[in-house]
């Protein structure tokens, strides 16, 4: 919460100056620290609860989205195999190959990257979350 951020640092010194008692204005700065991450976690716990809505949504679109993400960046990873075994018939082929799929990689837009890594932070997140709250095995 980016509100709260920019009021803690100057409540923290203005506490500072009007509590002259140290231990009574360590003990304001504790709660102040106190109220800033119940904000955050409520923040965390509201997202958290849209991805675990969306991953359980009837939709096999949404459902399967993020796990079908996992499935091309296993399959992206799996070409190694194959890209070893053209590489030793023949080096040439395999770098003209790696150049290829390089340059299409790159001429990816950057958002689409961090999209998928969103997806696949927030669908481990989601799965965590479920797990430990025994909504899922």
């Amino acid at each position: 919460m980016p509100i709260i951020e920019a009021i803690v640092g100057p409540v923290a010194k203005l506490i500072d100056k009007i509590i002259p008692d140290p231990a009574a204005r360590d003990r304001a700065k504790l709660e102040l620290l106190k109220l800033e991450g119940d904000q955050d976690m409520a923040a965390i716990a509201q997202q958290m609860q849209a991805i675990v809505v969306e991953a359980q949504s009837a939709d096999p679109w949404t459902s399967r989205a993020r796990p079908s993400f996992l499935y091309v960046m296993y399959a992206l990873m799996l070409w190694s195999i194959p890209m070893g075994l053209i590489a030793a018939a023949n080096p040439s082929t395999a770098n003209a190959i790696a150049v290829g799929m390089t340059v299409y990689l790159r001429g990816l837009p950057s958002e689409l990257y961090t999209l998928f890594g969103t997806g696949y932070l927030g669908y481990t997140a989601a799965r965590t979350w479920g797990k430990l709250k025994g909504v899922e095995r």
